[in-house]
């Protein structure tokens, strides 16, 4: 059983205190002509001499003006397959996970995964456009994608279980569930599922040969069992991700062949043993024709042959029969003795 000791320290997913992001918007436009209203009036006493009446306008009309601008950072968008993992003042706040627009506390955060590898939060792309190069420059998203997703590991040299090195590589099919374990977890989710999945295909594929070097002998290999040593490595991977809120779906086999240093060798006793298997077939069915031949003779009295000419014309047939090569005939005009 593999343990995870960061697993009692994610916090338990719930869901973000929120209200519809068209109301609060509405609210939000009409409060902020109102907070308008009251400046100009608050000047107008001003002007009018009306000290009192005009600085407490002003002043509560630019208090709301300002506050007013904060909520417009409360408002967040979420589409289809897609979550939001909230955080205020570093505190876990809750999650947006159905879609839709809503406004929440204006101070709270998007958490997004760790950047990998030391990738930049920021990419700019250099265009032209009419002749007059411009950069675009692209945030790294902070939205949790919820969907299916592919991911092709690429081929990996290891040693099966007679130490043959092979390549073999896979892809699995995963997803994120557990939004929030996925960000408080792990540094970044893609790079911890790509790492952990490189480890399980090397630890599966050296408990198991690549082929089986007998035709009698009844044991998986990673050849004739892809199938089933495809979910042994689901398995164990979904048991090594599930803590960091990923599922894995179904991983498959997609790349499985000798090692160039020993590709040669291999190759040659695969055809060993094809042309041991074939050459098994032609003396089987030689044997059955000479005996069926001689049976035939006897029983028809064709001719009579003594133990001696069975014996030369069971080698003959054989020599015909089992000879990769045409036999020529010779024909023997005198005595057969």
């Amino acid at each position: 059983m593999i343990t995870r000791p960061f697993a009692s320290t994610i916090p338990q997913e719930k869901n973000a205190p929120c209200y519809s992001g068209f109301v609060v918007l509405l609210l939000n436009i009409l409060g902020l002509i109102a907070a308008i209203a009251c400046i100009v009036l608050g000047a107008i006493l001003l002007a009018g001499e009306a000290f009192l009446g005009g600085g407490l306008l002003l002043a509560a009309g630019t208090i709301a003006f300002i506050a007013l601008c904060i909520l417009f950072a409360a408002y967040k968008v979420v589409g289809p397959n897609q979550a939001l993992v909230l955080t205020l003042f570093g505190k876990y706040y809750g999650t947006l996970r159905e879609p839709g627009f809503y406004a929440v506390n204006p101070f709270v955060t998007a958490n997004a995964p760790a950047v990998m590898n030391g990738e930049p939060t920021e990419t700019a792309q250099k265009t032209v456009v009419n002749g007059v190069p411009t950069t675009t420059i692209t945030s790294k998203p902070k939205k949790i994608s919820l969907k299916t997703r592919t991911l092709d590991n690429r081929k990996q040299k290891v040693n099966d279980a007679l130490g043959n090195p092979i390549i073999i590589g896979s892809i699995v099919i995963w997803r994120v569930e557990n939004p929030t374990a996925a960000i408080f977890a792990v540094e970044n989710f893609e790079e911890y599922l790509s790492i952990q999945c490189d480890s399980t295909i090397r630890n599966i594929a050296r408990l198991y040969p690549y082929d089986s070097m007998s035709e009698t002998q009844d044991e998986m290999t990673l050849r004739d069992s892809s199938a089933e040593i495809s979910e042994i490595m689901q398995k164990e991977l979904a048991e090594r991700v599930s803590a960091a809120g990923l599922v894995i779906e179904d991983v498959r086999i997609t790349t499985l062949a000798y090692s160039e240093e020993i590709a040669a060798a291999m190759l040659q006793r695969q055809q060993a043993t094809a042309i041991i298997a074939a050459r098994q077939k032609i003396v089987e069915g030689a044997v059955g024709m000479v005996k069926m031949a001689i049976d035939q003779l006897g029983q028809e009295e064709v001719v009579v042959l003594d133990e001696e000419r069975k014996a030369q014309m069971v080698s003959n047939l054989l020599v015909v029969l089992c000879g990769s090569k045409d036999a020529q005939p010779i024909v023997n005009s005198g005595s057969i003795y």
